[in-house]
C-alpha cells in the first residue's frame, strides 16, 4: 500500500485513482445543492463528485442485487427446510469430517 502520511491506500482506492475520469455537469435545483453539500459535510466526503460516485455505485450495486432477487425467485420452488432437510445436513457433515 502507498503510504499518505497516517493514512494508507487501499488496493481498491489505488485501482480506483489510476482509472480516468471524465468529467459530467449536473443542474440541481438549490434545495438539492444545499442537500447534497450537507451530505458530503456530514457524512465525510472529500468532495461532492465523491459523493455522487458513491450514490451511483450504491445504486448500480442495488441494481445487480435486484437481479439477483428476481432471478432467485423465478427458479422455482426450493427445498423444505425441515426437520429432516437439517437431520440429513448434519449426517453429511458427520460422514465428511
Amino acid at each position: 500500500m502507498r503510504d499518505y502520511g497516517d493514512r494508507q491506500m487501499t488496493r481498491f482506492a489505488k485501482a480506483a485513482s489510476v482509472l480516468s475520469m471524465t468529467t459530467m455537469n449536473v443542474s440541481l435545483p438549490d434545495e438539492l445543492k444545499i442537500f447534497v453539500d450537507e451530505r458530503v459535510t456530514h457524512d465525510g466526503y472529500g468532495s461532492t463528485s465523491e459523493y455522487v460516485r458513491d450514490l451511483i455505485r450504491r445504486d448500480r450495486e442495488r441494481g445487480h442485487l435486484r437481479d439477483l432477487v428476481l432471478e432467485g425467485a423465478n427458479s422455482g420452488p426450493g427445498v423444505v427446510a425441515d426437520a429432516a432437510y437439517f437431520d440429513a445436513l448434519r449426517q453429511r457433515i458427520t460422514t465428511e469430517a
